[in-house]
C-alpha cells in the first residue's frame, strides 16, 4: 500500500462552533502523506466535511474518524429495518439536523429512537437543561430487557472505550457517532468511496480508529492540545505500516467482529501501532 494517504479525524458534537484560536474538544484532521504531514483545526463539522472533500479529491486514501460506524447487534434492523450498518447511516443523515454553526437536533433525535424502542434508553445521557421524554440525563437503561447489547465486540476488546448509547459527560462518543455517521453518509456517495469493513477499500476509505490505542505515545509528545497529537501520531503510525505493507493485516477483521457492528482499525494490533512511531 504505497502511496497511501492517510487522514485521522478528532470529531466533534459541539452544538456551536469552537473557539477561533486551535484548541481541544474541537474537531482535528491529522494528514500523513509521502510529502508531508498536517494538522488542520476545524470549528465547524461543515467545514471539516469539506476539508475532507477538497483534501481527498485526488490519490488513495484512508481516512479514519473517531466515532463507531456501527451500533450492536440488532439496533439497525429495528430502527430500519435491515441489519446494515450502511442502512442506518443514511437513516441518521435523514433524522440528524446540523447547522453550519453546529447547532443540532441530536439530542432529540436520540430520545425518539429511544421512544421507538420502547425505552428509557438505549440512548442515555444530556446536560440538565436538556428534558426530553425517553432520554434519560443517567444509565438507568437495562439492555437485556429491551433486547440489546450495551457494547459492540469490539468495545468489550477496548475495555476503555465507551458504548455508543453514552451521548454526554466525559468520554462520551455517542454524540459524535449521532453528528458524524449522516456525514460518512454524504461521503461514502462519492464515486470509489466506501466504508471498511462493511464494504471493501477503494481509493477513499473510510473507517473507525480509536486514537487512545496511542495514548503512552501521545502522553510523551507534550502537545498543549491532546487531540493534536493524537490525530498527529496516528496518522503517521498509519502511514509508516501502509508504506511496509503492514496494514492489510489490520483491516481483516477477527472471528468475534459483527458484521453490522463493525471494527476499529488497529485493535489487537497495538503493539504494531505503537512500533511504528517509536
Amino acid at each position: 500500500m504505497r502511496g497511501l494517504n492517510i487522514a485521522v479525524v478528532d470529531w466533534s458534537a459541539a452544538s456551536r462552533p469552537t473557539p477561533a484560536r486551535e484548541s481541544a474538544d474541537a474537531i482535528w484532521i491529522g494528514l500523513c502523506t509521502d510529502r508531508a504531514e498536517r494538522q488542520i483545526y476545524c470549528r465547524t463539522r461543515a467545514e471539516a466535511e469539506a476539508r475532507i472533500i477538497a483534501e481527498t479529491a485526488t490519490g488513495n486514501w484512508l481516512v479514519g474518524f473517531d466515532f463507531p460506524m456501527g451500533y450492536p447487534a440488532g439496533f439497525a434492523a429495528r430502527l430500519t429495518g435491515k441489519a446494515s450498518a450502511r442502512n442506518l447511516h443514511d437513516w441518521l443523515e435523514r433524522a440528524v439536523q446540523d447547522a453550519p454553526d453546529n447547532a443540532n437536533n441530536r439530542f432529540e433525535v436520540a430520545a425518539a429512537i429511544n421512544r421507538h424502542l420502547g425505552g428509557p434508553g438505549p440512548f442515555w445521557g444530556c446536560p440538565a437543561t436538556v428534558n426530553l421524554p425517553g432520554l434519560p440525563h443517567r444509565k438507568t437503561v437495562d439492555y437485556p430487557a429491551l433486547g440489546l447489547a450495551e457494547r459492540r465486540a469490539v468495545e468489550r476488546c477496548i475495555r476503555s472505550a465507551q458504548p455508543v448509547w453514552k451521548l454526554y459527560t466525559t468520554g462520551s462518543v455517542g454524540s459524535q457517532a449521532l453528528t458524524g455517521l449522516p456525514v460518512i453518509a454524504r461521503l461514502a456517495r462519492r464515486a470509489d468511496t466506501t466504508v471498511w469493513p462493511f464494504e471493501p477499500p477503494a481509493r477513499v476509505t473510510l473507517a473507525e480508529v480509536y486514537p487512545s490505542l496511542l495514548a503512552v505515545e501521545v502522553r510523551a509528545e507534550g502537545d498543549s492540545v491532546k487531540d493534536r497529537a493524537q490525530v498527529r501520531l496516528l496518522a503517521r503510525a498509519l502511514h509508516r505500516l501502509a508504506a511496509a505493507g503492514r496494514l492489510p493485516e489490520m483491516l481483516d477483521c477477527p472471528p468475534e467482529a459483527r458484521p453490522e457492528e463493525g471494527w476499529v482499525l488497529g485493535a489487537g494490533h497495538e503493539a504494531l501501532l505503537s512500533g511504528a512511531i517509536r
